[in-house]
C-alpha cells in the first residue's frame, strides 16, 4: 500500500500543473519530503487497520491541495513564463572601480588600449589585450593580478591592479607584427596553454580579420580559424562583385569560449563564439533606416582531431542607439555555461559622452544565418538571438569610460562570482583605464560557471 500511495501521490503532483513541475521540484523539496514521510509513517503504523484507508486518502488530497497552493494557478502570464524559461535568473551588484595610474610603462611598452579581458582561474590572473596596432610597441597582451579584498566594514573592492608580464604576439614568420598590420580586439584563454585572439583587420589596406590561437608564453602562432568569405573583402581580380566583408574598424571584437574549456585541458572538443562589432558591408542598412544594425555571431567547434568547424551563425540585433550617438557597437561576449547563455557588452559614444549596457543572451531557437547572403532585406521570418537588458551602466552614477572588455572573474570573499569590465583609453591622456567590479547574483539554474 505504501508504494501504491507514493505512486498515486507523484502522479497527482504531475497532474496538478505540467507547466509548474520543474519549479515545484526546486521550490518545494522540503514539503514534498515531509508529505512523503507523513504518508509513509501513517501507512507503516496503520497498514493493518483498513478503517484508516479513507483517512489516508483524505491526507493525500490535503497534500495535493497544499502543493496546488504552492504552484498557484496553471494559467500564469504566458510572457512571464516564457521569459523565465528563456533567461537565467541573474542580477549585478556594482562593487567599485579602480583606475590605473597614467602614464604606465612595463618592459618598455605603454600599458593602455586594453580592449579585452580573459580570466585564468588556475593561476588567478587576468589576461588583458592591448589594441595597439604595433604602432607604439609590438602587438601584445598583459598578465595582470587583481587584488580583491573585503574591508573592515564588509565592503568588497579592487585594492590594486599589478602588471606582472607582457607577451608579444608573433606573425607567421615568428616575428612581432610590423606597425599597422594587426588590430587585436578580443582575447579568450583556452585550457591548453593557448590564447585565442580576434582581430578586426584593416580592409582599407587589404588586411583580413583573423581569429588565431597563440602560445600564451611565447606569443608564437598556433592554429587559425577559417573565416567565411562573407566576412572578407572582395577579391579584386574578379569583376562586378558587390561590396562585402567587415567594415573599417568594425570587425571581430567580441570573443569567448565556453566555460568548461577553462577548467581543464582534457583534449575534448570545445566551442568558441565571436561576433563583429557591427554589421557587415552587405548587411548594412541605409543611414536613414530606423532598424538597428544586424550583426552576425559565429559559433565554432574546436577539437584535436579535426580542423576548427563553423557550426552555426546567428543574427544579433544591436539595441537602438542612445540619443546623440556618433558610433556604437557590440564590444564583448561572455559565455556563462554550455547551454547557450551569454552576457554581452554594448557601448556607445556621442554628444552626451560614453555609455554602456550589459545584456543577457540566449541562442536557443535562433535561426542559422550561414546561408543568407545579405541581411539587408526582410528578416521577419528569422529568429534572432534573444536579448534581455541586465544593467544600464548609466544608472551607476559614476563616470564610465570606453568600456570594451568583460570577463567572469574570481570568486569574491563572500563566495559569489565576480564580473570584471575594463575600458580602452585609446592611449588618450583625457581618458582612463578603468576596471569595474560587479557581483554576479545567480538564481536557480545557474552555478556561476566553472
Amino acid at each position: 500500500m505504501t508504494l501504491k500511495i507514493n505512486l498515486e501521490f507523484q502522479t497527482a503532483v504531475y497532474l496538478i500543473c505540467p507547466s509548474k513541475r520543474a519549479r515545484w521540484l526546486k521550490q518545494a523539496p522540503t514539503l514534498r519530503l515531509l508529505t512523503f514521510l507523513m504518508i509513509e509513517h501513517l501507512t507503516q503504523n496503520f497498514l493493518k487497520i483498513k478503517l484508516l484507508r479513507p483517512l489516508l486518502s483524505r491526507l493525500l488530497v490535503v497534500a495535493i491541495a497544499l502543493l496546488t497552493l504552492l504552484t498557484t494557478s496553471c494559467s500564469p502570464s504566458t510572457a512571464r513564463t516564457a521569459e523565465q524559461r528563456t533567461f537565467l535568473d541573474l542580477s549585478l551588484d556594482f562593487l567599485g572601480e579602480y583606475q590605473l595610474a597614467k602614464p604606465m610603462m612595463f618592459e618598455e611598452t605603454p600599458v593602455g588600449g586594453l580592449s579585452a579581458l580573459s580570466y585564468d582561474r588556475e593561476r588567478d590572473r587576468f589576461l588583458a589585450l592591448s589594441d595597439d596596432r604595433s604602432n607604439l610597441a609590438p602587438a601584445r597582451f598583459y598578465t595582470l593580478a587583481l587584488n580583491i579584498n573585503r574591508d573592515s566594514a564588509g565592503e568588497i573592492s579592487i585594492e590594486s591592479v599589478t602588471v606582472e608580464d607582457v607577451t608579444i604576439l608573433k606573425d607567421e614568420n615568428g616575428k612581432s607584427y610590423p606597425p599597422g598590420t594587426i588590430d587585436p580586439e578580443g582575447i579568450a584563454l583556452s585550457g591548453k596553454g593557448g590564447v585565442f585572439i580576434s582581430t578586426e583587420g584593416v580592409p582599407s589596406r587589404g588586411i583580413e580579420p583573423v581569429i588565431q590561437e597563440f602560445d600564451r608564453q611565447t606569443g608564437q602562432p598556433l592554429q587559425r580559424l577559417r573565416i567565411p568569405d562573407r566576412f572578407l573583402p572582395n577579391n579584386n581580380t574578379q569583376e562586378e562583385q558587390l561590396p562585402r566583408g567587415v567594415q573599417e574598424n568594425l570587425g571581430f571584437e567580441a570573443l569567448t569560449l565556453e566555460p568548461v574549456t577553462l577548467a581543464a585541458a582534457s583534449g575534448d572538443p570545445f566551442r568558441l563564439f565571436t561576433a563583429t562589432e557591427s554589421a557587415l558591408i552587405q548587411d548594412s542598412l541605409p543611414p536613414d533606416s530606423d532598424d538597428v544594425p544586424r550583426i552576425r555571431l559565429l559559433h565554432y567547434l574546436i577539437s584535436d582531431i579535426a580542423p576548427p568547424l563553423l557550426v552555426a551563425e546567428h543574427l544579433y540585433p544591436l539595441a537602438p542607439a542612445p540619443k546623440g550617438t556618433i558610433d556604437y557597437g557590440l564590444s564583448e561576449l561572455v559565455a556563462l555555461d554550455t547551454e547557450g547563455h551569454f552576457l554581452s557588452l554594448e557601448r556607445s559614444y556621442g554628444l552626451l559622452g560614453l555609455s554602456a549596457q550589459i545584456y543577457q543572451l540566449t541562442l536557443g531557437g535562433a535561426t542559422d544565418t550561414s546561408n543568407i547572403a545579405s541581411l539587408k532585406g526582410d528578416i521577419s521570418r528569422l529568429d534572432p538571438v534573444k536579448k534581455k537588458l541586465l544593467l544600464d551602466l548609466s544608472t551607476l552614477g559614476i563616470y564610465v569610460d570606453n568600456l570594451e572588455g568583460m570577463t567572469l572573474g574570481s570568486r569574491l570573499p563572500d563566495g559569489s562570482r565576480s564580473l570584471v569590465l575594463v575600458s580602452d583609453d585609446n592611449f588618450n591622456e583625457a581618458q582612463v583605464t578603468q576596471f569595474l567590479l560587479f557581483r554576479l547574483n545567480k538564481g536557480l539554474g545557474y552555478n556561476g560557471g566553472s
